[in-house]
């Protein structure tokens, strides 16, 4: 077991040094810019965060049901569903919270912004790192089969790759909604630390862990679909007549397809 961990240490501390290298773009961004750019950044993390959701959490949701001879749709479907609900949910006590708010207080409509933003990141980055820790799992208990070790180690280059984006998708907006660069860095930064946590975590329970796998998955998905519909895009297609916010929602998703179909 301590090799596991180990190496799922090693594939997973990759996966959350590329999500800091990716928050580390803010430090490029040290003035506060217009609201055109604002909106480009918010766009983009919400093409990054639709992607993400339908070929590194749907799609894997589905083919582990199929694996475990479930009907592929349920826990996909149902584990959706319930990401849908838990962001509804805090979403809803954001609001209680902030009553009286009203939409010039641009101050803390951000603010709730940026909560459900790297809140569904994080969750996305539960799954990912379990995902990492399972494989690795697999491949210690098979000693003898080199491949598994190589398609791990594989996997967590793949998942390091596409966390850069993710990584500059939470620091970006965050900065240029009124935080500072150092808090927004670390807040983008720290989305990614639950990786390396929940994969250690999955090589000590790792037979409670397999079962459940398609529904955490899809309830990352869900998660994160509800902060793009209900925040990102709404956001990013604001004030005067711009096709700048639409244009990066598209280009985000294709970088985050381009890199998950190729690295998946």
């Amino acid at each position: 077991m301590t090799r596991s961990i180990l190496w799922v240490l090693g594939g997973t501390g990759f996966t959350f040094l590329m999500t800091t290298l990716g928050s580390a773009m803010v430090f490029l961004f040290r003035k506060r810019i217009g609201d055109l750019i604002q909106r480009i950044f918010l766009g983009f993390a919400a093409g990054v965060m639709i992607a993400a959701s339908i070929w590194s959490l749907l799609i894997p949701a589905i083919e582990a049901a199929e694996n475990f001879n479930i009907v592929s749709w349920i826990p996909a479907v149902g584990g959706f569903i319930l990401g849908i609900m838990i962001l509804l949910i805090m979403n809803n006590i954001i609001a209680v919270l902030g009553r009286g708010i009203t939409k010039t207080d641009t101050v803390k409509i951000c603010a709730k912004q940026n909560i459900l933003l790297v809140s569904a990141i994080t969750l996305h980055n539960i799954p990912e790192g379990m995902s990492v820790g399972l494989l690795f799992v697999l491949a210690a208990q098979h000693g003898d089969n080199p491949a598994l070790y190589a398609a791990a180690v594989a996997l967590a280059i793949g998942v390091g790759i596409q966390n850069f984006p993710e990584g500059a998708a939470i620091s970006l907006p965050l900065r240029h909604s009124g935080v500072s660069t150092f808090k927004a860095f670390i807040c983008g930064s720290m989305s990614g630390i639950v990786e390396p946590i929940f994969g250690v975590l999955t090589v000590l329970i790792a037979g409670m862990i397999i079962p459940i796998m398609p529904w955490l998955l899809s309830f990352a998905a869900g998660a994160m679909m509800f902060v793009v519909v209900e925040e990102l895009i709404p956001e990013a297609n604001l004030s005067e007549p711009s096709n700048a916010g639409t244009l990066s929602v598209m280009f985000g998703f294709i970088v985050m397809m381009v890199l998950d179909v190729a690295l998946g």
